[in-house]
């Protein structure tokens, strides 16, 4: 194992020492070219992995465990990390049909939904250590059996290719099929307000009529407003609805997978995105406490485009309209019938707008900016600050500082085909090293000035734009340097709308491995990343678990749980690293590969 600390670019630009490489284990050792070319004697060429850094079991798992197991756990993981970890995202891509064809997933956002659930178990005191408990199952068995039966894909993808023969109205209205078993699962969350519990009716055999760990509902979700309701203990899909189950006029196809939850009352926000001469984004805000639906804000002078998430602060939600705009209003995505093919060329003269709303005062969007063109799919933190010097005179405004893993251009997206990222394919060559730093993100912090503080929003017009009658400028605080960045961030959900300092994230040097090769702790007050990597271990999306209050308040403390599949042995696990250190402390070995998923949560 390496962890390693190097001082990355600070805020004023000035830089110290550049990132000092991992232990010799976890770096390159020949190109992708080389290492796809190895002859057995003279006439059979067996397949290589790129710097023997295997991960493409990772992109081909049918391997479920729908009866719980208890796993073996070397190392300690803390009883007080004690709760229910889900975990969602593709798991296998491959299909032999009936036809006597074999079909193939062409993209990794399109890959097989798979939910894993991790029931974390304390053993005697608090300082003690944990058993854990595992279970899993594909959740699109129907879909993969009518693939199977008819050798094709009728659903809407991300990026899969298909024949356009369809009406505009017939594909539009297959958007919101209500089968049990649409390919849903990018992000998922527990006890999603607005939605019905499961009945006893709906729940099945094996599940429990009462969880004794307080999650009721378990909901699965992705770049569309259709929502899966999968049961929280056998995890087994339940049904499929639509946004318009919470408001009558969510009525539009897109949605952000990643809605933003208030960290202390529970209620979600998100937007819902309707298509056609005029693209219309509603910004809403469903209740904890009541599951009543409210629309925020309407916005109809931005263009339809492809937004993963948004922001939310104690007393706003930031919708940033980033440059990966729909292609003709947004019919192109319901003609091609996937996502990225209805994306227009990144078009560089065009701005990125932000929309400032008010979460509390009816008042609807309050301000408006711009800034230069950039892509994003995660937004991470966001709150507010007191206004500097410059708007003393203006005694009632605020800044809202948010936090995003930022790209150049589209081409993050193009990279994400599974030709580009398996270790053993010969294509992924075009994004090793430099040639690929378009497509790996780069943290950076935005600052919106000038925001009519809460106390006055009520008592005053909104201020929409500056003095001009243009748009304001979002200014930039910082922008990490790649080597220093990563993606799938996340942090302390104490911080969630409040300052943080720290941010976690799955690490991609394009140099170690084609795909993710660590994990990072980025300090964004220092500019010093600290990680944690070992030769041919892929990890994801790292969960911050606090440590209990009382124990040590620093925001670091706690540990982060990630799934690694480990290449080399074919084999994944749960890891539990110090968040303050990022060294191991235990693991949860599990005996069959987890495939690389996208997100998941912790209750």
């Amino acid at each position: 194992m390496c962890c390693h600390k190097s001082k990355a670019q600070l805020r004023n630009g000035s830089s110290k020492v550049g990132c000092r490489p991992c232990h010799s284990r976890c770096q390159p050792k020949r190109t992708v070219q080389q290492d796809n070319i190895m002859e057995k004697g003279n006439t059979e060429v067996v397949p290589q992995h790129f710097n023997n850094w295997p991960n493409s079991q990772g992109f081909e798992s049918w391997d479920e465990q729908r009866e719980p197991i208890e796993l073996t756990v070397k190392g300690v993981i803390p009883s007080w990390a004690s709760g229910t970890l889900y975990r969602t995202g593709p798991g296998g891509r491959t299909i032999e049909t009936d036809k006597g064809t074999t079909f193939k997933l062409s993209h990794w956002f399109d890959g097989f939904s798979q939910v894993h659930r991790f029931q974390i178990i304390p053993q005697g005191t608090p300082d003690g250590v944990s058993r854990v408990v595992y279970n899993s199952r594909h959740t699109v068995d129907k879909f993969v059996e009518n693939i199977r039966k008819t050798g094709s894909l009728n659903d809407f993808s991300f990026a899969q290719k298909r024949d356009p023969c369809q009406s505009l109205f017939k594909k539009f209205m297959s958007y919101f099929n209500s089968s049990t078993d649409a390919n849903i699962g990018v992000t998922v969350s527990t006890n999603f307000p607005g939605l019905p519990p499961i009945s006893n009716d709906e729940r099945s055999n094996e599940s429990k009529p009462h969880h004794a760990s307080g999650i009721q509902t378990l909901t699965a979700k992705t770049d569309s407003a259709r929502l899966k309701r999968l049961d929280p203990e056998t995890l087994e899909p339940v049904g499929v609805t639509d946004q318009r189950c919470l408001h009558p006029d969510l009525s539009g196809p897109f949605s952000a997978a990643h809605a933003k939850s208030d960290p202390e009352t529970g209620d979600v926000f998100n937007y819902n995105l309707s298509i056609g001469r005029t693209s219309v984004y509603r910004v809403f805000h469903v209740s904890a406490a009541t599951g009543e639906t409210t629309i925020l804000a309407t916005v109809s002078d931005a263009p339809a485009a492809y937004l993963h998430s948004l922001s939310l602060t104690r007393n706003f939600v930031i919708l940033c309209v980033w440059n990966s705009h729909y292609a003709m209003g947004g019919a192109k995505v319901l003609w091609e019938r996937n996502i990225l093919d209805g994306i227009s060329a990144f078009d560089a003269s065009k701005p990125a707008k932000w929309y400032v709303i008010d979460r509390h005062h009816g008042q609807g969007v309050v301000a408006s900016f711009e800034s230069d063109p950039f892509f994003c799919f995660h937004t991470i933190n966001a709150w507010e600050e007191e206004a500097p010097p410059a708007y003393a005179e203006q005694t009632e405004h605020t800044d809202i500082v948010v936090d995003m893993s930022v790209y150049e251009n589209l081409d993050v997206l193009k990279r994400f085909y599974y030709e580009n990222i398996l270790s053993d394919s010969p294509a992924a060559a075009k994004f090793v090293g430099s040639k690929g730093d378009s497509a790996r993100a780069q943290l950076r912090r935005y600052r919106l000035p000038g925001i009519p503080a809460p106390a006055a929003l009520p008592f005053q017009a909104p201020d929409l734009s500056s003095s001009s009658g243009h748009p304001k400028q979002a200014k930039i605080d910082f922008t990490a340097p790649r080597s220093s960045s990563g993606e799938l961030p996340t942090l302390n959900p104490k911080y969630l709308t409040r300052p943080n300092r720290y941010i976690y994230v799955v690490t991609d040097s394009g140099e170690q491995s084609v795909f993710m090769d660590g994990l990072g702790k980025y300090d964004t007050l220092t500019g010093e990343l600290t990680r944690w990597c070992e030769h041919g271990q892929n990890p994801g999306e790292a969960i911050f678990i606090p440590a209990p209050s009382g124990k040590n308040e620093d925001e670091d403390n706690g540990v982060l749980l990630s799934v690694v599949l480990d290449g080399h042995r074919g084999k994944s696990y749960l890891l539990c690293l110090n968040a303050r250190d990022m060294t191991e402390l235990g693991r949860a070995e599990i005996d069959m590969v987890v495939g690389f998923g996208f997100h998941g949560t912790f209750f």
